[in-house]
């Protein structure tokens, strides 16, 4: 069974370093309603489409397949089957330590909103954290991308 296994985090301070490794890609993703915390997505990543299907969380862990389909047919599955609204975000790739991170600086609903993540080949795995990182969210469920879409950032009470 293909595995996602990731932690997220928040990102601290004004620091940018994520932006020095060009530009971001962007990505536009839509969700297919179901059930049973079982996650549809559809996703343009720049000029690829991809279709992922994503199981419950447990832990930081959850089990996810995705297959990349026509950039057409994305487009027509956002449209026609995604309820609205859609996420989109730059997204960029970091290298520290061993690890690739993946920066998402959020726009529209969820603008101001700036998440980085790294995926682990195995929970217990110890990862060495670059500077700009801040607070874990990897179990707080609100910055989930399926949530995002639901309830984006930007209509969140201020805390």
């Amino acid at each position: 069974m293909a595995a996602e296994i990731e932690r997220k985090f928040l990102i601290s301070g004004e620091a940018t370093p994520w932006r020095d490794q060009g530009p971001g890609l962007l990505y536009r993703q839509g969700y297919i309603p179901t059930q049973n915390q079982v996650t549809v997505r559809v996703r343009i990543a720049g000029d690829q489409g991809y279709v992922t299907l994503k199981g419950p969380t447990v832990g930081i862990t959850r089990s996810e397949f995705e297959y990349p389909i026509p950039k057409s047919d994305a487009e027509e599955m956002l449209t026609s089957l995604c309820t609205p609204p859609w996420v989109e975000k730059y997204r960029y790739r970091v290298e520290f330590q061993g690890y690739t991170w993946e920066v998402d600086e959020f726009l529209g609903d969820n603008a101001g909103l700036v998440l980085a993540e790294v995926e682990l080949e195995d929970a217990a795995a110890v990862v060495a954290l670059p500077p700009w990182i801040g607070v874990e969210v990897s179990h707080d469920p609100r910055y989930r991308n399926g949530n995002l879409a639901r309830f984006p950032y930007g209509t969140w009470p201020a805390e």
